[in-house]
């Protein structure tokens, strides 16, 4: 019974950090915002001991900052932050194309990755490619970088990449919506699935230096999508954390 109560206690834990997550990154609570445990409690319809924890881990991810006095605020990021987030992403998934490059993936392994691949060219052959298509690439990123992680074989290494990825703005994702409405969107879409590509052959031939060389060049298209972004905020309504960010701050 108390092993039931405490998985219960985690679940609502869970639902009550991503409910918050959500509310701060669709512009539901502005930077430097105050939020209690008490109105967290009347958002999630969580009660408080999970929503405490929530509360924490968002402070742990940097979302949010605790207040001496009580509660917590929402905190503002400058362009460095997020560059450094994502510099230390590309990083790790470097390490982790290395490992697998180096450790010998069988074709077998790799299919997965390469129907990922498949899916994501028919996708990016459009012209132009419609905001739903975006959305699809979405998820499709999502599960390549996921299965790419997942081939280093590393345990510790999976974890550390999720917890780099957890850090805002950091995903692999993180700014392909905002950058659906920009000129050079396609353009973009195309770089980055030749990253993809050169990544597997990299990693099909055992090519450990390459691979990771590639994959830390892929996290640095993500920076210039931040930078583009940041400069096009008339589009605010595709990703609203954009609010989040100040570009003035070093």
């Amino acid at each position: 019974m108390a092993e039931r109560e405490t998985d219960r206690s985690v679940s609502q834990t869970v639902r009550a950090q991503l409910a918050l997550r959500d509310l701060i990154l669709s512009g539901g609570l502005r930077p430097g915002e105050r939020i209690s445990e008490l109105q967290a409690v009347e958002f999630t319809g969580v009660s408080r001991t999970p929503v405490r924890m929530a509360l924490v881990r968002l402070e742990e991810e940097g979302l949010l900052d605790a207040i001496p006095s009580g509660g917590f605020m929402v905190k503002a990021f400058s362009e460095r932050d997020i560059l450094d987030s994502i510099e230390l992403r590309g990083t790790l998934e470097g390490l982790a194309a290395r490992f697998a490059a180096e450790r010998g993936i069988s074709s077998r392994d790799l299919e997965p990755l390469k129907e990922c691949l498949n899916e994501i060219d028919g996708l990016v052959q459009q012209d132009p490619i419609s905001v739903e298509a975006f959305s699809s690439y979405v998820a499709l990123n999502a599960r390549f970088h996921a299965l790419l992680t997942e081939l280093s074989r590393s345990p510790p290494l999976i974890r550390q990449i999720d917890r780099a990825s957890a850090l805002p703005f950091a995903s692999p994702s993180g700014f392909v919506m905002a950058q659906s409405a920009l000129p050079e969107a396609r353009q973009i879409l195309l770089i980055a699935q030749d990253h993809h590509r050169i990544v597997v052959d990299a990693i099909e031939n055992r090519e450990g230096a390459r691979a990771e060389a590639i994959m830390r060049e892929h996290a640095r298209l993500a920076a210039r999508n931040l930078r583009l972004a940041l400069r096009n905020r008339s589009h605010l309504d595709l990703l609203p954390a954009l609010a989040l960010i100040n570009s003035a701050a070093g």
